[in-house]
This record gives C-alpha cells, sequence and structure tokens, in this order.
C-alpha cells in the first residue's frame, strides 16, 4: 500500500445531533468549500470564488461521527444532506427477516441523505464504519441556493443522477452475476473511487466485513469468504485479512464484462 494513509473518506437551521448519538458532535467548519481537496467531487464542481463564498455560508457546521454509531436513522425527520469529508459509512435498511440490509457504501466526496428528499423522512440508517466526518448542507437553503446558482443546480442533478445509475448498477449485480462477478464488480468499482480521491488503484483497506460485503452483494458471508480465497489461489487478489491488493486487474475486469455480454 502506498505511504500515504487511506483515511476514507461515493445537503433549516442545523439539524441537532441525535438524541441517542450522545458521541455525534457539531463544530465549526474549519475548511472553507474553496480550499477543500474534495471540492472537484462534492456539490462545489463549476463554482467561481464568490459563488463558493456563499456556499461557505451554508455550509458552516461538521459533525462528527464514531464508529458504529448513526448519522440519521430511517423514520427521521430530512432536514439537510451529509457531505462525507473523512471517513465511511454504510447505508442499511432492516429486511423483513429482522436483518439490516446493506444498501451502499459511502466515501469522502459524496452525498448521504438524498433518500430523505421525496417524502421529507429518511428511509435508511446511514452507520459509520470508522470515525468520520461529514459537512451539513441545510437542505431548504440549498434550495434557494441552487435557484441562483445554475452550476450549483447542475451539480446536484448531476450527484442525484450517479445516486441512480449507482443504485441500476447493484441490480445488475443481483440479477445476472454470479458470486465471483459480483465481487469482481464491487472491488473494481470500490478501488475505482478510491483512485478518483487520490489513492491506490491496486491496494485498498476495507472498512466494511466480509459480511456487510454479502449482504450488499446478495451472498452468504461463507461464500464471499471462499471467493476472497479463490481469487487469492488464482493469483488475481493477495488477501490479508482487511488489506487487498489486486495482483491481476484484467482478471477482475474480465469476470465483469463476461457478465455484462
Amino acid at each position: 500500500m502506498q505511504a500515504k494513509r487511506q483515511t476514507m473518506p461515493t445537503p433549516t437551521p442545523f439539524a441537532a445531533p441525535a438524541r441517542n448519538c450522545p458521541d455525534m458532535t457539531l463544530e465549526p467548519l474549519k475548511v472553507a468549500c474553496a480550499s477543500c481537496n474534495l471540492r472537484e467531487l462534492c456539490l462545489p464542481v463549476g463554482l467561481n470564488v464568490h459563488d463558493l463564498s456563499r456556499l461557505d455560508g451554508l455550509v458552516a457546521k461538521r459533525r462528527t461521527v464514531q464508529r458504529g454509531d448513526h448519522l440519521f436513522r430511517n423514520g427521521e425527520r430530512f432536514e439537510a444532506l451529509y457531505a462525507v469529508r473523512t471517513g465511511f459509512f454504510k447505508t442499511c435498511v432492516n429486511s423483513e427477516d429482522g436483518r439490516d440490509q446493506v444498501t451502499g457504501f459511502q466515501m469522502a466526496g459524496e452525498l448521504l441523505g438524498l433518500d430523505g428528499i421525496s417524502s421529507d423522512h429518511h428511509h435508511c440508517d446511514a452507520v459509520a464504519l470508522e470515525d468520520s466526518s461529514v459537512c451539513v448542507i441545510p437542505y431548504s437553503q440549498l434550495e434557494e441556493l441552487s435557484r441562483e446558482f445554475t452550476v450549483l443546480q447542475h451539480q446536484f442533478h448531476k450527484i442525484m443522477s450517479r445516486e441512480i445509475v449507482r443504485d441500476h448498477g447493484v441490480m445488475l449485480l443481483l440479477g445476472n452475476m454470479r458470486a465471483e462477478e459480483r465481487l469482481a464488480a464491487f472491488l473494481l468499482n470500490l478501488t475505482q473511487r478510491l483512485q478518483a480521491r487520490g489513492f491506490s488503484a491496486s491496494s485498498v483497506v476495507l472498512r466494511m466485513t466480509r459480511e456487510e460485503i454479502g449482504s450488499y452483494l446478495g451472498l452468504k458471508l461463507e461464500t464471499v469468504s471462499r471467493t476472497f480465497s479463490k481469487f487469492q489461489e488464482e493469483g488475481v487478489l493477495d488477501v490479508k485479512q482487511r488489506q487487498i491488493t489486486v495482483l491481476d486487474l484484467q482478471a477482475l475486469q474480465g469476470l465483469v464484462s463476461n457478465a455484462a455480454c
């Protein structure tokens, strides 16, 4: 793995910390959008200096979330979007049999909370997989600002479109792919997203467990573990617990390409 530490990082007055999350705190935003190294992945893309200043006035707080704590819960009132600044999250819903069904993994530069726009309530839980921080973006104020700045509105629509495309990709995973193809697609997507954030394209430390990966991909824990072992035996991956190194990128790409045919 590269020397750079892979600290992960996929918008009402400000929402107060959830009462059942005592470790969640609000603090002043120390880094403005204009100087944030994630600005090319987040909402500020394309804004000029003056418009960035207006956005900074909107994004005035950062929330820290400890590992295992909720950023928001299913059923809570929707008031803000959250831009992941550092750390890693999972979103999940409670299935009929009482188990958590993982619906996504979010990293730095990606937005959480889009699920609440349609009904003014959240439809999933967002849980930190490691100590994380988010920029709090009050949605009512974001709407007003978007009407003034066409570029901001366009970027917001692009982000929502990206989420739709990602959801379609998950549907394809669950509908047509074998276990090896699902895991290959997952690892390729993860490494590509990390590479866009300046991390290694071939080495990754998994923030999620194999059970959580299985939940997301529609696979049993045993199948995920067996597939990782198979990839290691075939020289596709080097697996050391949660440290994954891609040794044969073409093999992973080939599995996904064959599934798409």
